[in-house]
């Protein structure tokens, strides 16, 4: 099998389906399979591609946003089908659904499959994808004025294949038009090896400076208002209130809102008077030793998380997550762990269930394996990619 994947910005300071996407094409590599990439910005995950990757290509852009941008799109679609070989049991996999359009002329020109890789809920959940000769009409009429959404939606109508990484993101995706029967569920999985236990952690909170002591609640993510931060901060608050020795770590970098929302956390920190026990860690390259360290990992996000790759690295890592009951979180925190769910937005309710959770080293020790097994039945990196190759092969290579 040939994939040739398109990921805009291969960088590990974007999000989590930028990650999923390189965990899974090398994997496929490992396994005998060819990967090509094609990408239009550079980033710090390019390096690790070349290692294993057929060929990189990069091209300018893969949507347009200007009317005169159509010749160079053009010419980019014609570079790539003279670069890149067409080889045997091709497939393009768009790994960010606002890029089709640009992933459907790569595979039309070829006569192979597009698979849509779903990470994100559609930008609206109301209304029907447009279809037939009057979409395309629309498209080139509106053009003019930049129209995204009618190059995704035309780019969507070519893919054979969606692989979505919930139950919920693909009951969205349902809910705007998208043929049931098109979409599979695969969940994502994680790297097992590189999120585990800790080895020693008397030794690691000595190298964090923090006395075994004091209960470290951590979150790992983008610094955005999505994100729900104010709220795990309230919640941290009225912990203190309450006489509790914590500290809170927040690992991440703003990328939306920018540094006036990262500010005004500090500021809300400070004004509930907690910003000595707030630390800001700016991005973490390896957030593995922040899941360790830490007694609980919160989710806190507002927004309907699709699956929340957070939550499984740290209970990887033998952290229990809180999280917020939203998107498809709940289809992660299952069993006994879903009684870590908390209403999006509710600090009360997430101080109240850190609080029943928060001594789990000294109430119920084990808790920290069975997070580990949790993780290693359901999501493990393997899992994933045998879920993928099955489907691909299923659908377009069987013989």
């Amino acid at each position: 099998m040939h994939i040739i994947a398109l990921e805009q910005e291969p960088s590990s300071k974007r999000g989590g389906q930028e990650a999923v996407l390189l965990n899974f094409c090398r994997s496929l590599q490992e396994r005998g399979h060819k990967i090509t990439l094609l990408y239009s910005q550079e980033g710090d995950l390019l390096e690790q591609y070349q290692k294993f990757c057929i060929q990189l290509f990069k091209v300018n852009r893969f949507i347009i946003y200007k009317p005169q941008q159509i010749f160079s799109f053009l010419v980019d679609i014609w570079k790539v089908n003279q670069k890149i070989p067409n080889l045997e049991n091709s497939i393009v996999l768009n790994n960010k659904f606002t890029d089709t359009l640009f992933g459907y002329a790569i595979a039309s020109s070829r006569n192979i499959p597009l698979v849509c890789y779903l990470h994100l809920p559609p930008p609206y959940k109301q209304g029907k994808i447009w279809e037939g000769n009057r979409g395309l009409k629309d498209f080139k009429k509106k053009l003019g004025i930049a129209n995204i959404d009618c190059q995704w939606q035309l780019g969507l109508k070519g893919a054979k294949n969606f692989i979505a990484v919930s139950h919920k993101t693909k009951s969205d995706w349902v809910q705007i038009g998208c043929q049931e029967s098109k979409i599979d569920v695969v969940y994502n999985g994680i790297d097992l090896e590189k999120y585990k236990l800790p080895t020693n952690f008397s030794l690691l909170r000595k190298e964090w400076n923090i006395p075994e002591d004091v209960r470290v609640i951590s979150y790992v993510g983008r610094i955005d208002k999505e994100k729900g931060l104010e709220t795990l901060i309230k919640a941290f608050a009225l912990l203190r209130k309450k006489g509790l020795n914590a500290r809170l770590l927040i690992a991440g970098k703003p990328v939306l809102e920018g540094e006036d929302y990262k500010k005004s956390l500090e500021q809300l920190s400070a004004n509930l008077q907690i910003e000595n026990y707030v630390k800001f860690l700016g991005h973490v390259s390896n957030p593995s030793r922040v899941y360790q360290v830490s007694d609980v990992t919160v989710l806190p996000s507002l927004w309907f998380e699709p699956f929340g790759l957070v939550i499984t690295e740290s209970m990887a890592c033998g952290t229990p997550v809180i999280a917020s009951h939203i998107g498809g979180i709940s289809e992660i925190l299952t069993k006994e762990f879903q009684n870590l769910l908390f209403p999006p937005g509710d600090e009360q309710e997430l101080s109240n269930t850190l609080n029943l959770i928060i001594d789990w080293r000294e109430k119920d020790p084990q808790l920290s394996q069975r997070c580990r097994e949790h993780i290693i039945s359901k999501f493990s990196l393997e899992k994933m990619v045998d879920g993928i190759e099955k489907v691909i092969e299923k659908r377009f290579f069987k013989h």
